[in-house]
């Protein structure tokens, strides 16, 4: 690392961050004894950070991080974002522009430390650890707090070679802690409330009266060749279990095991719910693509839910544990009830 880059970070920090190992949960952020609010602690991902002001130079490495700040209106406190799978969120589009993206994929550590980050925030421990883009001790290193989202380690397990997986079923309540552990970091408790009010509002909508209880689904993310399928009990956990469905893959703990065309099309799902992804780091990223692939595969094209069309497109981010989560309940229980498969 060049002297003057590092001197950079450490001189725009302005923050003092303490990090320990000792931390067994994820639990809420508390205040110092600060009139402002400040110092701010959160027990993040087995880490203890302390925030001592609020960021007002922070650099977002995942989407779903990204799509959280500005819904809580900070986009003039972020100075870069990366890592994008899919369209901003609807509603959010002129606060994405104001904000420079470094990279549709993982930047460099070189380009997020050229920003002169004063915070940084990720989905996934992925990003902050060994082959992302960075350790989190990198940045700590530098005087800069980093944050990953507590969905991606809670119950978790990260240490394999794939995406993870879960020893406990994950809920919306670790997404809802996500975002008012920004909105305190932030300094902006009050909004963070507001919007987690509105997510809940929209579950409430989107589930009441919906029994979708005999009804089999099965989630493709990505990949044509070997596909990744949801397990149980991550973010299409969430969506399956708020309508009562049951997942035909719900008896792997992996968060996107890769399973085999003819297993798939033995356990034959009545609904398909599709990842429809704009980035092309995998094949068969698109809902076209995924459709155009099931209708002509001798295996799959069979399968009740492919004879029937039965396909709800949801977004690679609804997907995912983020606030489009809810997106993804309100998606599935509408296809659901169009395909006469929910009360």
């Amino acid at each position: 690392m060049a002297r003057s880059v590092r001197s950079a970070a450490l001189l725009t920090a302005g923050l003092l961050l303490m990090t320990a190992c000792g931390g067994t949960g994820d639990a809420p952020a508390t205040a110092g004894a600060a009139a402002d609010g400040y110092p701010v602690t959160l027990h993040n991902c087995g880490r203890t950070v302390t925030v001592t002001s609020a960021p007002h130079h922070a650099v977002s490495l995942n989407q779903g991080s990204t799509e959280i700040l500005l819904s809580l209106g900070l986009a003039d406190r972020l100075a870069a974002t990366a890592t994008w799978t899919d369209p901003v969120m609807k509603g959010l589009e002129k606060a994405d522009a104001k904000v420079p993206r470094l990279s549709d994929n993982a930047p460099s550590s070189e380009k997020v430390l050229a920003q002169e980050p004063d915070f940084v925030s990720a989905s996934f421990e992925s990003t902050l650890g060994k082959g992302g883009v960075a350790p989190r001790e990198q940045f700590e290193d530098l005087g800069v707090p980093t944050y990953v989202s507590p969905s991606d380690c809670a119950g978790k397990d990260n240490s394999g070679d794939g995406d993870g997986a879960r020893s406990t079923a994950l809920t919306l309540d670790s997404v809802y802690g996500e975002i008012r552990d920004l909105a305190r970091v932030f300094g902006v408790p009050e909004r963070g409330e507001k919007l987690i009010a509105g997510l809940r509002a929209r579950v409430t909508e989107a589930t009441d009266g919906t029994d979708a209880s005999g009804t089999t689904l099965m989630y493709w993310f990505a990949n044509a060749e070997a596909p990744y399928l949801a397990g149980c009990c991550g973010a299409p956990g969430i969506i399956t279990t708020e309508l009562g469905a049951k997942n035909v893959f719900d008896d792997t703990h992996e968060e996107w095991p890769q399973i085999n065309w003819e297993t798939i099309a033995d356990r034959d799902p009545d609904v398909l719910v599709i990842g429809d992804l704009t980035r092309k780091s995998q094949t068969a990223e698109s809902a076209e693509k995924k459709i155009e692939f099931l209708e002509s595969n001798p295996v799959t094209k069979n399968m009740h839910a492919v004879r029937n069309k039965r396909y709800v497109l949801l977004s690679g981010q609804a997907m995912n544990p983020t606030i489009r989560t809810v997106e993804g309940i309100e998606r599935v229980a509408a296809g659901l009830r169009e395909f006469g498969l929910a009360g």
